[in-house]
């Protein structure tokens, strides 16, 4: 396999490499797509509803440890060597979060299908369908875990307080102002004081992923020159689609709080207000 043109492929990227030794392509679709019978040919399923979450606490699609992590990519026949390109059925989605995962594991050489399944299928390119895709000999991936791409909510109420950090929310701005109820039970609606909102959906344009100069567009209203991002969402998942458009963007120094609205919007003394940004 070739480099990398960078954490964005499209689909006539993929389909000219499709089958390459040491391509492996992720399906990191979520729940109704979770598994789903229709996928790229020889796709396997990095499954964040599943065993690539940390299903020991009470918070949804939380990290599982490395060696969990590692453990499961082997068993998905991932190599060290390997290029890895993840996509989801919806567009680009979950699969941010996959990317961002196996960043925070170290792992460089992956990139997310710009469109996700729609765009490939758009494109003409080959689907399979039928059960579950055939068994892979073993991988040699090895875990890295890298500090800061995944933080705490101390971390957090950190960068609330820090005038060279902005916390970035992806979600809807319903949501975020707190006019809308949260999906989950039992969490308060609104948003942390001192955050911004950045919908998700507001960095793309029919599924795929706005151009560069647009995208930084957008987070210089929000981040201007700010050292550092964090990006909150409502379990984690879309606020890696955040942290993908700020690399694309030329950002760097980004994180992701994993426990995001799920831990931080449930009842406890982590301050929370409605209304617009601020």
């Amino acid at each position: 396999m070739g480099i990398l043109p960078g954490p964005l492929v499209g689909a006539e990227w993929l389909g000219e490499r499709l089958g390459e030794p040491g391509l492996v392509v992720l399906d990191a679709s979520v729940g109704a797509d979770r598994g789903a019978e229709r996928r790229i040919p020889g796709a396997r399923v990095f499954d964040i509803d599943g065993a690539m979450s940390d299903h020991s606490g009470p918070l949804p699609h939380t990290m599982p440890g490395a060696d969990v992590f590692a453990r499961e990519m082997r068993a998905l026949g991932v190599h060290d060597a390997d290029t890895v390109i993840v996509y989801d059925a919806v567009g680009i989605y979950s699969s941010a979060r996959a990317w961002w995962m196996l960043r925070a594991m170290g792992f460089d050489r992956v990139a997310v299908l710009d469109g996700g399944l729609p765009a490939w299928s758009a494109a003409g390119l080959p689907l399979e369908s039928g059960g579950p895709a055939p068994a892979v000999p073993e991988g040699d991936f090895t875990a890295r875990p890298r500090a800061g791409f995944v933080v705490g909510s101390g971390e957090v109420a950190a960068a609330l307080a820090d005038p060279a950090a902005v916390v970035l929310d992806a979600r809807a701005r319903g949501r975020f102002s707190g006019t809308v109820p949260e999906p989950r039970a039992g969490l308060r609606s609104g948003h942390m004081p001192g955050a911004v909102n950045l919908p998700f959906v507001e960095l793309q344009r029919e599924g795929r992923m706005l151009p560069v100069a647009e995208l930084r567009a957008a987070f210089d209203g929000l981040a201007g020159e700010r050292e550092r991002l964090v990006f909150s969402c409502g379990s984690g998942v879309t606020a890696c689609v955040l942290a993908l458009g700020a690399e694309l963007a030329g950002y760097r120094g980004l994180s992701v709080y994993d426990g995001s609205w799920s831990e931080w919007g449930l009842p406890s003394e982590r301050p929370v207000m409605t209304g617009s940004q601020g």
